[in-house]
């Protein structure tokens, strides 16, 4: 399996591809270049994930070289809708499986909310000029914290927590900056747009992380078994949203997001092609700053279900 020193040196590369550009790959370095000539070029054997917006015909070589050196390709439109996913793992790891199969207690749901509503908590702190409204947020979300764990609580009672500390931490943490409601892939506004895309990237970049070591990615912890849900990448997600949408609140503070950038059309706002670069620039910026606190997370995590510890010995990670 992939160590820690080698994931450190690993890229992760957001290929956008105007008109006439291409991909490409010449003695196992990854190439983008148009008629002038070679824009990119990286070596395959760094390489971690490759996120391609725009068209492009895949070819036998791309996917034996993701095979060979196991990195992972994301395909987006140019409106940033993934449609295809072509992922390195390991195979055949059938205790993991089974050891996924056999779980059925509600400790790690817990654990993996509580480690979300803290990091909520940490980014409602980190706000240097602090309302009142804000500071009572806080300290309701805090209230809401110390209800986990509990080994008396039903899914049901952890879906409730979550959902309430959520609702006071959005409105506290997005209510300045034109906020109406979280509403997953609905883009009603900007900044649900933003934490889509910030969140997509996430969600791809934790599947990858769990394919290393063969987990079934459909089966869950807290987000229950659903036809093609990918549940368990939406469970080992959930500490690490905060961190996008801290980042997207300091791009409004720095006057990054402009409004022009973005297309209205049928009551939704939309990032198309060259538009997004800068978007999709930052983010990924942040998301690299976190990938290998991201990895240590998922190797520990798996190690500490492995070996059947305690709850108190799984990884438990700081927001910065």
């Amino acid at each position: 399996m992939l160590t820690a020193p080698d994931f450190k040196e690993k890229q992760i590369i957001f290929a956008i591809l105007s008109h006439g550009e291409r991909l490409s790959f010449k003695n196992d370095n990854i190439i983008i270049s148009d008629e002038n000539g070679i824009k990119h070029q990286s070596s395959c054997y760094r390489l971690f994930a490759l996120f391609i917006v725009g068209h492009i015909s895949i070819t036998s070589g791309l996917l034996m070289r993701s095979k060979k050196f196991g990195f992972s390709i994301v395909m987006m439109s140019y409106g940033l809708i993934p449609y295809g996913v072509w992922m390195a793992k390991a195979e055949g790891n059938v205790l993991l499986r089974q050891k996924q199969y056999e779980y059925d207690q509600l400790e790690i749901a817990q654990y993996l909310v509580k480690q979300k509503i803290e990091h909520q908590i940490t980014a409602l702190k980190s706000q240097r000029q602090k309302s009142d409204a804000i500071k009572n947020g806080i300290k309701n979300i805090s209230n809401y914290c110390e209800r986990l764990p509990n080994h008396e609580l039903g899914l049901n009672d952890i879906l409730g927590i979550e959902g309430m500390a959520s609702k006071v931490y959005f409105k506290n943490m997005f209510g300045d900056i034109g906020w109406n409601g979280r509403k997953p892939r609905a883009k009603r506004d900007i900044p649900n747009v933003l934490l889509d895309i910030g969140y997509t990237q996430l969600f791809y970049m934790m599947e990858a992380l769990l394919n290393l070591y063969g987990f079934d990615i459909y089966k869950g912890f807290y987000h229950q078994t659903f036809y093609q849900r990918k549940s368990l990448i939406c469970d080992m997600v959930e500490p690490f949203r905060p961190w996008i949408d801290r980042r997207i609140r300091k791009a409004f503070k720095l006057n990054q997001i402009h409004e022009d950038d973005f297309i209205f059309t049928n009551g939704q706002y939309r990032l198309f092609g060259k538009t997004s670069k800068p978007y999709l620039a930052f983010m990924l910026k942040n998301l690299l700053k976190q990938k290998n606190t991201m990895f240590y997370f998922v190797q520990s995590f798996y190690r500490a279900f492995m070996q059947g510890k305690q709850i108190q010995e799984y990884p438990k990670i700081e927001m910065e």
